[in-house]
């Protein structure tokens, strides 16, 4: 087989599009997702004889289940799923409401189980595949206020990712959780990323000061998506991918200083965790 056949959610911009480009610049066919406006997304990627642009909610199970029969039913497999429709909420935990936190997991957690359970059948039947799941710098290390309902998601989706990975090696499927740094996408913009709408004077110099500073950061991140876009389908090319994958310099340098965090307190206190014993 020489072409692959891609599933990418949350194509309408971002790491989703350049990553749609870039497998149908390698000549792989591409079905991408959106929840509004296929017929745009289907111009700007233009290669209408391998593209597929299906409208779908990642949080609607029935939704995501007719877009991978529509997938199918086009190009005959699904080589490549990556896991990308998702958006962040930045709150401090208190200022979170119960709607706002399950409508997060609804997309970035259980968006991306609903995609993934309707997908293996067809991977397991094919004894091929490969899973992308994008996670983040802050599902290693949570080192930003504000950002930790967001950070947990991703955390879930590395958790997740582990563990699929075991359960799905045997059937010749691989996965990854692929963690970008910051990239220079709309992830931080007004229109992408969400703010509570209960803002509490008591965290103004934590989860404030991150606040005033989002704007700033909106343009002006290192990271370039259309090389990350390149990172992903050499990953996808692997025959030995790896299961993390942290993408820039920040993301490894929040993954070292995660590791670094945890040994030294392992080592601190682990006299008192080991006396537990009979």
């Amino acid at each position: 087989m020489t072409n692959k056949t891609w599933f990418i959610t949350g194509a309408s911009k971002g790491f989703g599009f350049e990553i749609a480009k870039a497998a149908l610049a390698t000549g792989d066919n591409v079905v991408a997702t959106v929840r509004k406006n296929a017929n745009e997304l289907a111009t700007r990627l233009g290669n209408a004889d391998r593209t597929l642009v299906v409208t779908l909610d990642v949080s609607n199970e029935t939704e995501v289940k007719t877009g991978v029969k529509q997938a199918i039913d086009r190009f005959g497999r699904i080589d490549v799923l990556v896991n990308n429709a998702g958006y962040g909420l930045l709150a401090a935990t208190e200022e979170a409401t119960d709607e706002e936190v399950r409508r997060q997991y609804d997309t970035n957690v259980f968006g991306l189980l609903n995609v993934t359970r309707a997908i293996l059948p067809h991977m397991r039947q094919q004894g091929s595949g490969h899973i992308i799941n994008i996670s983040s710098l802050f599902g290693y290390f949570n080192s930003v206020p504000g950002f930790g309902i967001y950070g947990s998601t991703k955390y879930a989706v590395e958790g997740i990712s582990e563990g699929l990975a075991l359960e799905v090696k045997p059937l010749g499927i691989h996965v990854t959780a692929a963690a970008p740094g910051l990239f220079s996408t709309e992830f931080v913009s007004t229109d992408s990323y969400q703010s509570s709408q209960l803002i509490l004077d008591a965290y103004k110099d934590s989860v404030g000061t991150i606040r005033k500073a989002v704007g700033q950061i909106h343009g002006n991140q290192p990271g370039d998506p259309k090389k990350l876009a390149g990172v992903i389908v050499k990953l996808a090319a692997s025959s030995n991918p790896p299961l993390h994958l942290p993408i820039g310099p920040d993301a490894v340098e929040n993954f070292r200083k995660k590791t670094a965090q945890m040994t030294k307190e392992v080592d601190e206190w682990e006299s008192v965790s080991k006396s537990t014993n009979h």
